[in-house]
């Protein structure tokens, strides 16, 4: 689908929402209550909170995600989920700042007036999406050329990802097609001009190479005369059997295995100096008295060394020596065997401290040294890296990265013992996703999720 459209809709429906939250304020005091003059500096940091908590909810929610508002079921379980974590941060809100110089009524016929609304906003998108998807003069009548595995796959995705487009069939040889297919065969390759000007279609994809067929080059001339778009799909299946992006040096087309927003200089500034900020706010105002404070306790409980220093994997494949609080007895042990659940050699101030993840902190230290990221894949033992790569063929992709604090894996659930190939191929396929989809934004979702899933507990941290 067109990417700025894609665009448009999200910001529309998210500006949508917020203009819907508003609205039920605005009707609530119009309709059923008003604000007493002594009272207005309460209702207006109700106000601000109302619309600044939706916003961020939303955001750490990505409710707007193009995956999510493709699907109606998707985006509306979505939406009754942020709806009501708005509902308890609201009600939290006026609790703990104990705001009783608020109407009561105000409170509930906002709330229920808000759900209303947003219930409505959802059925206006429902017939949006059908309004795109079967307006005559909005939507695009395509036809494939090929019945092969790219031709089906390019029809699942334009079904799946595109509101407005109505595939009409596939063009090949009579001979060359074994199945059935979804869609109809409507002629055989030559006559595609001529099927497409008797069904007025508005674009040809084809899955067949001109080196290949030599008639496709005549097909795109007749297509431009009839003022039909053609579009080549190529397949770069013999070549390479997996997704590649392709980027353009001039007019060179270059194929990259996957897309890396942090090869630009720019982007690893960016986030460097984001790094910078965080982990020296952190150092001076957490680690300047949590260091003295845990080291003590460490101490009382089990004589020796308050870190625990330990030769880690970093970016490029390089080692670093990785700083973590000492949570078990010194054990001959450390280097070779990961934490277990109920490991006896944890002490009862280490086993805090890897629930709540205070053993993590001093890594904020090889984060201001620049050998750590607040976010990216978690480091490995050097013994683990050398294995798990023999296990994934991809896990050393991981590694492009600087080793972060948290991470796409660990705010899904993936951290802790790896115990099987299954987990260990998620958290290679979170990390990739990571470094392919890399911004600052991302970033800053991640390290609230990792403050979220810490204060609400994680069943695998141990």
């Amino acid at each position: 689908m067109n990417r700025r459209f894609i665009r448009f809709l999200q910001a529309s429906i998210a500006g949508l929402d917020l203009l819907t939250l508003n609205l039920a304020v605005s009707l609530t005091l119009v309709f059923i209550t008003s604000i007493p003059p002594q009272f207005i500096n309460y209702y207006f940091r109700l106000w601000l909170f109302v619309n600044t908590s939706w916003l961020f909810i939303c955001w750490i929610s990505a409710i707007y995600n193009e995956y999510h508002i493709m699907s109606f079921e998707i985006f509306a379980r979505k939406t009754m989920r942020v709806y009501i974590m708005w509902v308890a941060a609201v009600l939290a809100f006026l609790f703990f700042l104990q705001q009783n110089e608020i109407s009561r009524i105000f409170i509930v016929s906002m709330i229920l007036g808000s759900g209303t609304l947003l219930l409505i906003n959802r059925f206006i998108y429902l017939l949006l999406r059908h309004y795109f998807r079967h307006g005559e003069h909005l939507s695009k009548k395509v036809i494939i050329l090929g019945y092969n595995d790219i031709a089906k796959k390019l029809a699942n995705y334009l079904e799946e990802e595109s509101l407005n487009t109505q595939i009409m069939g596939f063009c090949e040889e009579e001979e060359k097609v074994k199945e059935l297919s979804t869609y109809p065969i409507l002629s055989d390759i030559g006559s595609a001009i001529q099927v497409s000007r008797k069904l007025e279609i508005n674009e040809i994809y084809s899955t067949i190479a001109p080196e290949k067929e030599k008639i496709i080059y005549d097909l795109i001339k007749q297509a431009d005369q009839e003022c039909i778009r053609f579009r080549i799909i190529p397949d770069l299946s013999f070549i390479i059997k997996q997704p590649v992006h392709i980027n353009y040096l001039r007019d060179m087309p270059v194929l990259s295995m996957r897309s890396e927003p942090l090869d630009d200089v720019s982007s690893r500034g960016r986030k460097r100096a984001f790094d910078i900020v965080v982990s020296l706010l952190v150092i001076i105002f957490i680690l300047s008295w949590l260091i003295p404070l845990l080291g003590i306790l460490i101490w009382l409980e089990s004589p020796g060394p308050i870190f625990f220093i330990q030769e880690r994997t970093g970016r490029d494949n390089k080692t670093f020596n990785c700083l973590k609080f000492r949570s078990m007895k010194v054990n001959n042990e450390a280097n070779t065997k990961q934490a277990q659940r109920n490991d006896d050699r944890m002490t009862k101030i280490g086993r805090f401290m890897r629930r709540t993840s205070l053993d993590e902190f001093p890594q904020f230290i090889n984060v201001f040294k620049g050998e750590m990221s607040i976010v990216g894949p978690r480091p490995h033992m050097l013994r683990h890296t050398e294995m798990y790569s023999k296990i994934m063929g991809q896990y050393m992709v991981r590694q492009f990265l600087k080793p972060g604090v948290t991470g796409w894996a660990q705010v899904h659930g993936y951290r802790g013992e790896i115990k099987d190939d299954e987990q260990l191929r998620k958290r290679i396929e979170h990390d990739i996703w990571y470094m392919e989809n890399w911004s600052i934004w991302l970033d800053m979702r991640i390290m609230f999720l990792t403050v979220y899933r810490t204060v609400k507990g994680d069943e695998n941290a141990f």
